[in-house]
């Protein structure tokens, strides 16, 4: 394992926890109340493992969308589906794979390492205004961050 692997904090012990949850996103049979930042965050990578950024961001867009409609989550200019938060995420994810090898480490490692990392969900207003990241707009399609760059 590299040093980019150490267990920051341990939120899975094994490979098989990671696949429950993204099995029970896929299914619509987890908890709304386990469908936690963390769960998000876990999906996006467990997705951006095993498919292409086009495939990846196709599924998990689908998936969320699946998952609300199950759950009777309603898409408004609130809540529910936000376009632009779960593509500011999966490119967090997919920043955080590219900064190490994630060959070298464990599914366990790369799951645990990222929560640790990025345990703050407002992570997204350092880099858009509160105005712009909760407009319709953003909800309904990517725009770019009007603070800082994502680059």
């Amino acid at each position: 394992m590299s040093a980019g692997c150490v267990e920051l904090r341990t939120r899975f012990h094994t490979s098989s926890e990671v696949e429950t949850l993204v099995r029970s996103f896929e299914s619509c049979t987890l908890p709304r109340e386990e469908w936690t930042h963390q769960a998000h965050l876990t999906v996006a990578l467990w997705y951006l493992l095993r498919h292409s950024w086009p495939e990846a961001i196709r599924l998990v867009r689908a998936g969320i969308q699946r998952y609300n409609h199950a759950h009777g989550i309603i898409t408004t200019k609130e809540s529910g589906y936000h376009e632009t938060i779960t593509l500011f995420w999966m490119r967090i994810v997919r920043r955080y794979l590219s900064a190490i090898s994630p060959a070298d480490c464990s599914l366990v490692a790369l799951a645990n390492e990222l929560l640790a990392r990025h345990t703050d969900k407002n992570l997204p207003l350092e880099y858009y205004s509160r105005d712009l990241l909760m407009s319709w707009k953003a909800r309904a399609e990517w725009v770019e961050p009007d603070l800082k760059s994502l680059d």
